[in-house]
């Protein structure tokens, strides 16, 4: 019995020489052991950021539930995206900061290291900038049309942190960002030189944005085209003309021109001005406002300005109209105005009232001693036109 423990011993002993030999077998400049020790601590750190991730998105998700804001889905998702893969970054770092590399291998750690939380950081920010903007333009209205707007905006402010990112991500790398920043000046003077109907376009959108002369849906006017804006972006806008083609103009010419927004008009004031001939009599011209008061009144949607008796024309006696069409809708405002000019021909007729048109009546008079002088032959003058007195001297 004693012999057969001395045996396991010795052969126990003996396979825990064989383990430390195999341990202390080096890769990469540091033993198996090293390397165990390192990836212990990674599962570790590993096993933790699980069961934070875990603990921390049940907790979020329960108060997403008792509140009707979308910042707790936010975190849950910068969380979920960003902060997860930090941190197992991270505790790789820290892993692989127990073992010995040699100098050149630890600058490329720590650079990779820098790298990876830069991009992460820029990321959680550009997520923050685009949730906040996104948050502010969920409390206006036509926030999707809104939304669709500042999508340009969101890519330069997003080319802007990132290129700061960079920046300051080679200068904690030691590189002299100096000359690098003074670099970017004098290409961006360049840049500027050469494009400057491009920057033109684009401060002139971000004009369009801020200032909100039109949106997306407006009907505008721009010269002698019109037509249902589609599409702002950065350089251009795109307009659905009435014949149903895109007319596609610079931001500039749309801000440096006179336009005419319909989108937001209320109600339209119509001015229309009709003469009646001068046969009409005054009784008739009396009754005419208060004929074409009726007829207004009679129409839903209308309201009446007023109407009168405006002037004396060359071939006319003239009324002027004013009254208002209660909506913005195009079509609705040509159908009522049809209605109205349909009673009004119709009321004429009945009261024998004509509407005038360009003429001109000439009235011809002759003086008495005139008709007798055409009536008479001038003295001197023959039947055949010849000379009566060359005649009797003959």
């Amino acid at each position: 019995m004693v012999k057969y423990i001395l045996n396991i011993g010795f052969l126990s002993h003996a396979s825990f020489d064989v383990m430390n030999e195999f341990m202390d077998r080096e890769f990469l400049d540091n033993s198996l052991m090293e390397w165990s020790i390192a990836a212990g601590i990674f599962l570790v750190i590993y096993i933790a950021v699980r069961i934070f991730k875990y603990l921390l998105i049940r907790y979020l998700k329960k108060m997403a539930e008792r509140t009707s804001t979308q910042f707790d889905d936010f975190l849950i998702e910068v969380v979920r995206s960003s902060i997860v893969p930090m941190l197992y970054f991270g505790g790789a770092y820290i892993a692989l900061a127990t073992l010995d590399f040699p100098e050149r291998a630890i600058n490329i750690i720590k650079i990779a290291m820098m790298v990876i939380l830069t991009f992460y950081v820029l990321r959680i920010i550009t997520s923050a900038i685009k949730f906040g903007v996104y948050s502010y333009l969920d409390r206006q209205e036509d926030r999707e049309v809104k939304k669709r707007q500042v999508r340009g905006i969101l890519v330069i402010v997003n080319i802007v942190v990132w290129a700061l990112g960079i920046v300051f991500l080679l200068d904690n790398m030691g590189r002299d960002v100096t000359a690098i920043i003074a670099g970017l000046g004098v290409g961006g003077i360049a840049v500027a030189l050469a494009a400057q109907t491009i920057l033109g376009d684009l401060f002139s959108y971000f004009v369009i944005f801020f200032d909100r002369p039109f949106e997306i849906g407006d009907f505008i006017i721009v010269d002698d085209k019109m037509g249902n804006v589609e599409y702002v972006g950065i350089k251009t806008t795109r307009i659905r003309t009435l014949n149903g083609e895109i007319l596609v103009m610079s931001n500039t010419d749309l801000t440096n021109s006179r336009l005419h927004n319909y989108k937001q008009m209320q109600r339209r004031r119509i001015v229309f001005k009709i003469g009646v001939t001068y046969q009409a009599t005054y009784e008739q011209l009396q009754a005419i406002p208060g004929f074409i008061k009726d007829i207004i009144d009679d129409v839903d949607g209308l309201t009446l300005d007023r109407t009168n008796f405006s002037g004396y024309g060359d071939s006319s006696l003239d009324f002027e109209t004013v009254y208002y069409v209660e909506t913005d809708d195009y079509n609705l405002y040509m159908n009522m105005q049809e209605q109205v000019y349909l009673a009004l021909f119709k009321k004429f007729a009945e009261e024998g009232i004509s509407f005038a048109y360009p003429t001109r009546t000439l009235f011809l008079t002759m003086e008495k001693a005139e008709q007798l002088n055409v009536m008479t032959a001038t003295p001197g003058i023959g039947n055949n036109g010849a000379d009566t007195n060359a005649a009797k001297q003959a």
